[in-house]
C-alpha cells in the first residue's frame, strides 16, 4: 500500500480509502448490510494496508456508521482513521448539530472522529444551514474537546461556490470532491482541486471510477491512449492511477464490494 502525507499534520493516509456506501447487502436491500461478508471485506482491506474508512449518517439507510462501529472492534480502531459527515439537510436549529454528532459517536462506538465533514455542501446548504446555524463554531468546540481531529467538507456544486466556501473559513483542513478522468471540469474539477491544494488543504477524491462506470467500457479515444501505454492494466487500474498521478491528491475513495 502507498501512503500520502495529509498536509502538514504528520498523518499518513493510505492512497486508497474504503468508502462504506456500497457494501454487500442481503436480498438486494440496500439498508440491510450483510455483516458477515462486509466485515470480512473491510477487515481484509485494513489487513492489507488501507487505513482510511469513509462513512456518513445516511449511508445504507443510516446503518453504515453502526456497521463501521462493528468493523473497528477487536483492535481495528487503532489501525484506521475514521471519517464521517454531518448531514446538513437534517440541521433545522443549532441544537441539531450536537444531537446528531452525539448520535454518530454512539453509532460508531468511539469517543472521537478523526475526519469530520460537512456533507454535500452546496450554495444553499452553506448559506441556509452552515452559516445560519453557526455550525462551524460548534465543530470547533468539538475539536477543542478532542472529539474531532480534522474538519473538512464534501462538495457538490459549481466551482465558484467551492471557492466561496474555502475562502469563507480558514479552518478547513481538507475537502472531498468528485474527480476522475471524465469529470475534470465537473463541479470543483481540476481548477478547484488546485485551488484547495494552494491553501494547504488535503484533497480526498470520491467517484474515481465514476460510480463504477470507468471500470467498464472506456471511451475509444481514452482506451487507445491507455492501451498503447500498457495493454495489461485493467480499466479500473488505469482510472485509479490517473487520479493518483496528481500530486495534490491525498487519498482516493472507492465504494468497494
Amino acid at each position: 500500500m502507498r501512503y500520502r502525507e495529509f498536509g502538514a499534520t504528520g498523518v499518513e493516509v493510505s492512497a486508497l480509502g474504503f468508502g462504506c456506501m456500497r457494501l454487500p447487502v442481503i436480498d438486494g436491500n440496500g439498508d440491510n448490510i450483510d455483516d458477515e461478508k462486509a466485515i470480512a471485506l473491510v477487515r481484509h482491506a485494513i489487513d492489507n494496508g488501507v487505513n482510511y474508512l469513509d462513512t456518513a449518517y445516511f449511508y445504507h439507510g443510516g446503518n453504515s456508521e453502526s456497521f463501521v462501529g462493528k468493523v473497528i472492534k477487536d483492535g481495528y480502531r487503532n489501525l484506521v482513521y475514521l471519517a464521517t459527515k454531518l448531514p446538513l439537510g437534517e440541521i433545522n436549529c443549532e441544537e441539531d448539530v450536537e444531537r446528531i454528532f452525539n448520535t454518530q459517536l454512539e453509532r460508531l462506538g468511539v469517543d472521537s472522529i478523526d475526519f469530520y465533514l460537512l456533507h454535500a455542501v452546496n450554495n444553499d446548504s452553506w448559506d441556509n444551514k452552515v452559516v445560519k446555524f453557526d455550525v462551524l463554531s460548534k465543530l470547533e468546540k468539538f475539536k477543542e474537546q478532542g472529539k474531532i481531529k480534522h474538519i473538512g467538507f464534501s462538495f457538490h456544486d459549481d466551482l465558484w461556490v467551492f471557492k466561496k466556501v474555502i475562502d469563507a473559513y480558514d479552518g478547513f483542513e481538507f475537502c472531498q470532491i468528485q474527480f476522475n478522468y471524465i469529470d475534470t471540469d465537473y463541479q470543483a474539477g481540476i481548477e478547484g482541486l488546485e485551488y484547495a491544494a494552494s491553501k494547504g488543504m488535503g484533497i480526498f477524491v470520491m467517484e474515481p471510477l465514476k460510480g463504477g462506470i470507468l471500470a467498464g467500457k472506456m471511451p475509444d479515444e481514452v482506451e487507445q491512449v491507455f492501451r498503447n501505454a500498457n495493454p495489461n492494466k485493467s480499466n479500473a487500474d488505469w482510472a485509479l492511477e490517473w487520479v493518483l498521478n496528481n500530486r495534490n491528491v491525498t487519498c482516493i475513495l472507492s465504494g468497494m464490494n
